[in-house]
């Protein structure tokens, strides 16, 4: 992850990208990636400002109306800058990658038509990674039936019966995630009575990937501070207006780590203290478990220039 030296600073960045103009394709597409709370939105509208782009979100959570303290929106940075992808599902829906990817075309082009240039931020990583790399496995059919048979397994349990399975070189595993285990051994059972799907064109294929990355220390602080304001700014009672609307405790566990400890806490199932603490130290994992998925957009072919995140 070394840094790109012509790279390393915004006036770099925006000097790179006018040099380049008239070589680029009317596709091109600016991505900027990185943890959480290392500062991707702020640079975002820095460089949109610059470059007359309209913003791209890569947010797998920020799509859902009334989740925006838990899930950091801050639509104030964007300014006058206009965005997209933000807020466009009810909490009832279920999004996922392919509405991702359908849905980024689509406001993509919206831009382009225009005359705008189109940039990409945010951390979910696999939604990124599905547009950058041909996903021959992303159309193989779910099956309720299996996925509810595995739903009882742990994840070191899902882990082992990945053993029985014959893993085509080109599949990808995230072994972090419970859901995406089982959607893995689903695929891998398809893949046992089926013939392997063709391996097919990436959706972008002219991107320059812009990558912050802080340093150990000043991420967590960055983390630990976010947190500290996210709970001044009432985290604990945008839960209970989620409930108040309906939602269950059950499906705030699927909106990830602020929600599903809120909860937990709101239901008497964990003190205040340990709420605080736990949530604390699962956001420093999930960080950690970004850094770790954005190395393997890397194995994949991905080229991510890395800059130092400085406040």
């Amino acid at each position: 992850m070394d840094k790109i030296c012509h790279l390393d600073s915004f006036e770099n960045i925006i000097s790179f990208i006018n040099q380049a103009k008239e070589h680029l394709s009317p596709d091109f597409l600016i991505i900027l990636l990185g943890p959480t709370a290392s500062g991707k939105t702020a640079l975002a509208v820095r460089i949109a400002h610059a470059l007359d782009a309209e913003i791209i979100s890569a947010d797998s959570r920020q799509v859902y109306q009334h989740l925006d303290i838990g899930t950091g929106k801050d639509l104030k940075e964007y300014g006058d800058v206009p965005y997209h992808l933000i807020d466009i599902v009810p909490p009832t829906a279920k999004y996922n990658v392919e509405n991702f990817k359908k849905d980024f075309q689509e406001a993509s082009q919206l831009i382009r038509q225009k005359g705008k240039q189109v940039i990409l931020c945010g951390g979910t990583g696999s939604y990124i990674h599905s547009l950058l790399i041909a996903q021959p496995y992303a159309g193989i059919p779910k099956n309720q039936e299996f996925q509810d048979s595995l739903a009882s397994f742990s994840k070191e349990e899902l882990s082992e019966q990945l053993e029985s399975y014959e893993i085509p070189t080109d599949f990808h595993i995230d072994r972090d995630s419970k859901k995406r285990l089982i959607r893995s051994l689903e695929i891998l059972n398809y893949l046992k009575h089926h013939e392997a799907p063709e391996k097919g064109e990436p959706i972008v294929k002219d991107y320059l990937v812009l990558g912050l990355n802080p340093g150990l220390t000043d991420r967590r602080s960055r983390i630990d501070r976010r947190l500290d304001n996210r709970l001044e700014e009432g985290l604990l009672a945008e839960v209970e207006s989620l409930l108040a609307k309906g939602l269950s405790h059950e499906d705030l566990m699927w909106f990830g780590l602020e929600y599903k400890y809120a909860s937990l806490y709101l239901s008497g199932e964990m003190s205040l203290a340990d709420f605080k603490s736990k949530l604390r130290t699962e956001i420093h994992r999930y960080a950690k478990r970004q850094m770790t998925f954005f190395r393997k957009m890397e194995k994949d072919g991905v080229k991510i220039h890395w800059i130092e995140a400085k406040e």
